[in-house]
């Protein structure tokens, strides 16, 4: 699994006071390279999923590649999904939800913390029990330091920039790596996939 150098390390507040040791990375090139057995022998046993830029692009053209089968096996392991999206289009977020079989959170509204918490209650786990999965530090990563859980960032799928990101994006988010394959995806109508 590749680690990026640039990691910014916001402290466990829960597992520095408890002298855990971590086993599994702070960041990864994407989901499906994230060891879910790694997750599961750290006593994670739920994960709070990003939707946008972490498994499908935010212009709807890439998907993580190994994102939904990963997603899977992480369910047939035992653990629990949520996916919290501060994403407009509601549309997209029913979408995702359904097609993944996972309860979705949207307007979510990162960083704060009500959507995180009302996922921590609804999968009937502790904030160290979950992990925070996402593409963005200010928005994911503060997100679950705020709350208590421990987050693993990926790298952000390919996607238009947004203003902020022309300005601040090398130091909120990292590049999707260009060795790594990328699955196209273009529904034609996300009304109509959902009928």
């Amino acid at each position: 699994m590749r680690l990026f150098s640039t990691t910014i390390y916001l402290p466990n507040r829960l597992n520095a006071r408890r002298g855990q040791q971590r086993q599994y990375p702070l960041q990864a090139s994407s989901l499906a390279l994230i060891k879910l057995d790694l997750l599961i022998g750290s006593g994670i046993r739920g994960v709070v999923l990003d939707l946008d830029n972490t498994i499908i692009s935010e212009n709807d053209r890439y998907v993580s590649p190994g994102a939904e089968e990963w997603i899977e096996q992480g369910k047939q392991a035992g653990l629990k999904f949520y996916i919290l999206s501060n994403g407009k289009r509601s549309h997209r977020v029913r979408y995702w939800s359904s097609r993944l079989k996972v309860p979705a959170i949207n307007p979510a509204k990162k960083p704060f913390s009500w959507a995180f918490f009302r996922a921590i209650r609804h999968m009937q786990l502790t904030p160290q029990q979950v992990v925070v999965i996402g593409d963005s530090r200010h928005t994911d990563v503060l997100g679950a330091w705020l709350v208590g859980c421990p987050s693993i960032q990926v790298a952000s799928l390919p996607h238009p920039p947004r203003w902020w990101e022309k300005l601040l994006g090398k130091h909120l988010q990292n590049p999707y790596p260009k060795e790594l394959s990328l699955l196209d995806f273009r529904p034609s109508n996300y009304n109509e996939k959902l009928e």
